[in-house]
């Protein structure tokens, strides 16, 4: 069973950088494409990032397109996130996502991720 932690988060001020980590246990990350996704108290799941199993393609949501990046490393089995010039309106906690393909990334559907993380919460500041 893959199991999928997430560390890096905590709080930030506007402007400011993060980068989250997703350590995964119990399987190689060759057959899984990731993804990011994020979760704000009364707001609607929105998905985030992803990478596919090869780390080839890569999408993202609009809103963050151009601060974010993602990649992997699955020498290491981990996924990262790092989150440039953030926003307030990135506060959420953000959940390390994986889907048992090989390629994937074409969407950001959360149906598509059968394994999640815990969460970290990224909170901006004012």
């Amino acid at each position: 069973q893959l199991q999928l932690v997430e560390s890096g988060g905590g709080l930030v001020q506007p402007g400011g950088s993060l980068r989250l980590s997703c350590a995964a246990s119990g399987s190689t990350l060759d057959y899984f494409a990731i993804g990011w996704f994020r979760q704000a108290p009364g707001k609607e799941r929105e998905g985030v990032s992803c990478i596919s199993s090869g780390g080839g393609r890569t999408n993202y949501a609009y809103s963050v397109k151009g601060r974010f990046t993602i990649s992997r490393d699955n020498a290491k089995n981990t996924v990262y996130l790092q989150m440039n010039s953030l926003k307030p309106e990135d506060t959420a906690v953000y959940y390390c996502v994986a889907a048992r393909i090989l390629g994937g990334c074409h969407q950001l559907l959360g149906h598509e991720y059968d394994y999640w993380g815990q969460g970290t919460q990224v909170t901006v500041s004012t």
